[in-house]
């Protein structure tokens, strides 16, 4: 029997993220650019992606203008995406809270840099907070997905748009511009047709695409005057978080299962920790990775679990200290946890993570 050949391309994160929305499928792009993220729009807008699928890609007057556009995408039940780096999805912050209180599909990919303010263009993990507490206002919460690869990138392109519509929820991909700038080989989804008008109908019937003779208008918004009636919304929405809780919590353990100490890191950070680990190893020192894949819904369980046997957690961000937060709440005081992180845009060497493993856990 013959096999094929699997498409393997050496690509940024960014250009595995464009490529990847076009083969999904998708209707739809709008953004703006950004370092270090702007090779996302660069790549969908030199592919030309209306010629090989019918995808629209267009250049937004501003941030605030882009993830409105997702806004109205997502109403029709079109599937669509937006990307920036985080003073952008700053701007972006009331629609995204628009879009999950109006429980509408989309992804967002944010290529994080450090910050506060305008900050750096180097690769950050300070939007954590951002992230995963809901950084606009109102009771709300993003699935969130956390790549440590480029094909990592591409295939979280697909995982989130899946998420996104079985939940009817905004789902962002954090990365970072490590992630997002580097080149490494990677595997591509075949290419899938968009949706007909006809398909989207009978998937989304909840979209506004005109009303037809037999039923009532569909109406999206995420204003309801009556109390009583919004009251009701948040129950169904907080609901629907707590089925995420139970359905998609994603996580990686590496080399767990004897560990005395465990690294806890995300992306970029979880990279250098596998590294730190195996020269841990080769001290002798039983040492661990957990990875937290979904940073919403965050593995408290696994983290739970793992920290009624060993000595003590290490978390590793490149940040001053956010996700060490949820940790420690997973942890509820049965072992030690510590942090190690650097930032404004410098990221940590293996050496440096082991260095503080053995300072801050094991006393050396």
């Amino acid at each position: 029997m013959l096999r094929m050949k699997k498409e393997l391309k050496l690509m940024k994160g960014n250009e595995a993220v464009a490529e990847a929305a076009i083969r999904v499928g998708a209707d739809g792009y709008f953004g703006y650019p950004i370092t270090p993220q702007s090779e996302v729009l660069e790549y969908l807008m030199a592919e030309k992606p209306y010629e090989r699928t019918g995808m629209v890609v267009l250049q937004a007057e501003s941030e605030v203008a882009a993830i409105n556009m997702v806004y109205g995408g997502a109403g029709c039940g079109k599937m669509v995406m937006t990307s920036s780096s985080s003073p952008g999805i700053s701007l972006k912050q009331e629609g995204i809270s628009y879009i999950a209180g109006a429980e509408l599909p989309c992804l967002i990919v944010n290529v994080v840099r450090g910050g506060p303010g305008l900050g750096t263009i180097q690769p950050s993990q300070s939007d954590y907070f951002q992230a995963v507490k809901g950084g606009g206002h109102g009771d709300y919460k993003l699935l969130v997905l956390a790549p440590a690869s480029v094909q990592e990138m591409a295939d979280f392109t697909t995982l989130g748009f899946e998420l996104a519509f079985k939940y009817r929820n905004p789902v962002m991909i954090l990365s970072d511009g490590a992630i997002g700038q580097m080149m490494e080989k990677v595997e591509l989804p075949e290419q899938k047709p968009r949706r007909t008008e006809e398909q989207i109908r009978e998937q989304c019937p909840w979209a506004t695409l005109g009303k037809p003779k037999n039923r009532e208008r569909n109406i999206i918004t995420s204003l309801e005057l009556d109390s009583l009636k919004q009251e009701q919304v948040n129950l169904r929405i907080q609901a629907k978080y707590e089925r995420m809780k139970k359905e998609e919590v994603r996580y990686e353990e590496i080399m767990c299962d004897d560990a005395e100490y465990i690294l806890i890191a995300f992306g970029t950070s979880a990279r250098i920790s596998q590294k730190a680990l195996q020269l841990g190893r080769e001290k002798g020192i039983k040492v661990g990775l957990l990875r937290p894949i979904t940073l919403f819904p965050f593995p408290e369980e696994a983290i739970a679990k793992l920290s009624q046997k060993v000595k003590g957690m290490l978390v590793v961000e490149m940040n001053a200290g956010q996700m060490i937060e949820d940790v420690r709440l997973s942890v509820c005081n049965r072992t030690k946890v510590e942090h190690f992180g650097r930032f404004g845009g410098i990221i940590p060497s293996p050496t440096e993570v082991l260095h503080a493993l053995e300072q801050k856990l094991i006393g050396g």
